[in-house]
């Protein structure tokens, strides 16, 4: 490891050491869309309520979620639960076949001999054990030297009845085969009190819980684009919301942009 290198490991453990800092901390100094940062690294955690190793993960999300890496990227976070523990005593009420399905999905892109929890995917390009502070460190440094050339941001959001109008914007270089473009609509934080299973007895808190998450469309060119999509029936407008909108290439591949904006 040369000295720059380094340097950046010891300001990301810096970082990692520092108190928590949720999204709405993010929201009321800067975000991904107004900040001068030059990108965002894209935390998926794979997590699940009925496990005993997960909430060690759960909470080195909250800890990074919303902040900076030394190099200025903003690092967003999305907790996406799992159904495969559900039938081991407890079913976790954020946990839906969806995220499943995206995990399954990344297992076999990594050429995993299964899928597990807890489980990080970084920027759609590496995967880590998510309770794993050492790997984290190690994977947001890669992502200090691997800078996408394309950039992502949702311009504006409407919120009407059920349905949820966006205005985003992409810039850079946009691959010539596109990217796929995901939307997820999360709840800032959940908690829940688990009464079976190996978290018996625990309050379990969350970070950036997906509620929906599903591909909208292709980024094909670079330029300004409105969509519209369903708000999920857990949406509540007296509830925090944000939604999440990344660029990613097919087959679950590199995260090339992202953005994230409050609903």
């Amino acid at each position: 490891m040369n000295r720059q290198s380094r340097r950046i490991a010891i300001q990301i453990v810096a970082a990692l050491m520092a108190c928590p800092i949720g999204l709405q901390a993010q929201q009321t100094t800067a975000s991904p869309a107004n900040a001068q940062a030059p990108g965002v690294v894209l935390v998926e955690l794979f997590t699940s309520e009925g496990c005993s190793s997960c909430p060690p993960a759960d909470a080195l999300l909250r800890q990074v979620n919303g902040t900076q890496t030394p190099g200025g990227q903003w690092i967003v976070g999305i907790s996406e639960h799992v159904t495969y523990w559900n039938a081991e005593g407890w079913s976790d009420p954020f946990s839906s076949p969806v995220n499943t399905e995206r995990q399954n999905d990344y297992g076999q892109r990594f050429h995993l001999e299964g899928v597990y929890t807890p489980q990080m995917v970084i920027n759609g390009a590496e995967q880590i054990v998510g309770s794993d502070r050492a790997a984290l460190v190690g994977a947001l440094q890669k992502e200090e030297q691997q800078r996408s050339l394309m950039s992502l941001r949702i311009v504006s959001l409407q919120v009407s009845g059920n349905t949820l109008t966006v205005n985003y914007s992409a810039d850079g270089q946009v691959p010539a085969h596109g990217a796929d473009l995901v939307a997820v609509v999360a709840d800032d934080s959940d908690q829940s009190s688990v009464l079976r299973g190996e978290n018996s007895g625990r309050t379990l808190a969350h970070v950036a819980v997906a509620r929906s998450i599903s591909r909208v469309g292709k980024v094909q060119v670079a330029g300004e684009k409105t969509l519209q999509l369903k708000l999920p029936p857990s949406y509540q407008a007296a509830q925090k919301h944000h939604l999440i909108l990344f660029a990613q290439t097919p087959g679950n591949g590199r995260v090339l942009g992202a953005d994230t904006k409050p609903l």
